[in-house]
């Protein structure tokens, strides 16, 4: 199972986050998920909004991030990433803009959230790139269905109050099992309450393909010793 770790593109500067890409591969991480901050990151927590919000304080240039991107790339030849973008980001870039960078530097996967409309996504779908869908532990039809039709990983929710968990499917495990029965036989990825070294074990007994951690991780920068440690120990339970 992957282990995928977040990174805040741009905080403290795009320099400090390409020694971090490269800190988390030599860690452990199969995995990175790069963010474009955005201006108006409304459905991210606090925490991580207001890591956007220092990154673009620093740099409000997008095309300063896409070339601290690219220099990732050629330092970290063998580590995949996936990139989180908000659609209004995306409008800034230019849609067309943005697809290049994509292609031209094997940004293939996307968590492309924020969504107007359909019409970047299929946009982006149409021009090869690979967007996921999230699918929380309600499991409601319509996002299943999306899933279905979509051409990324699933990204599916590993925890959940209980009473937003469907009865049909109460442990993450069945969740998997749903999914893989109706013929979704791309990556699942577990995020969403991915806490601790025993979060991502019990994701992968589920049948996760890989989990995301986001907080747990980005509260060390400031600690790379505990950062490695424990990026090892998520890593021994993948």
């Amino acid at each position: 199972m992957k282990l995928i770790c977040y990174l805040s593109n741009g905080y403290p500067s795009i320099e400090e986050s390409i020694k971090m890409a490269e800190i988390y591969t030599h860690a452990g991480a199969d995995m990175i998920e790069i963010d474009f901050p955005s201006r108006n990151p409304y459905l991210e927590s606090e925490f991580i909004a207001d890591r956007m919000a220092e990154a673009l304080k620093a740099c409000d240039d997008y095309d300063a991030y896409m070339d601290g991107m690219k220099r990732v790339k050629r330092l970290l030849p063998s580590t995949q990433f996936i990139l989180m973008v908000y659609e209004n980001t995306v409008e800034e870039i230019g849609p067309d803009k943005f697809i290049d960078f994509c292609q031209s530097n094997h940004y293939e996967d996307l968590i492309l959230v924020g969504l107007k409309d359909e019409s970047i996504k299929n946009l982006c779908i149409r021009n090869g790139l690979k967007v996921s869908c999230y699918v929380q532990r309600r499991m409601d039809r319509m996002e299943i269905e999306y899933a279905k039709q979509s051409n990324g990983f699933v990204y599916l929710q590993a925890k959940a109050d209980p009473d937003q968990v469907n009865p049909l499917y109460p442990t993450l495990k069945d969740c998997i099992d749903h999914l893989r029965c109706i013929g979704i036989d791309r990556p699942i990825y577990c995020g969403v309450g991915i806490h601790t070294p025993e979060d991502a074990k019990a994701a992968k007994e589920a049948g996760a393909d890989g989990v995301f951690v986001g907080s747990t991780i980005l509260k060390l920068h400031n600690d790379i010793p505990a950062l490695i440690k424990e990026i090892n120990e998520f890593k021994k339970n993948c």
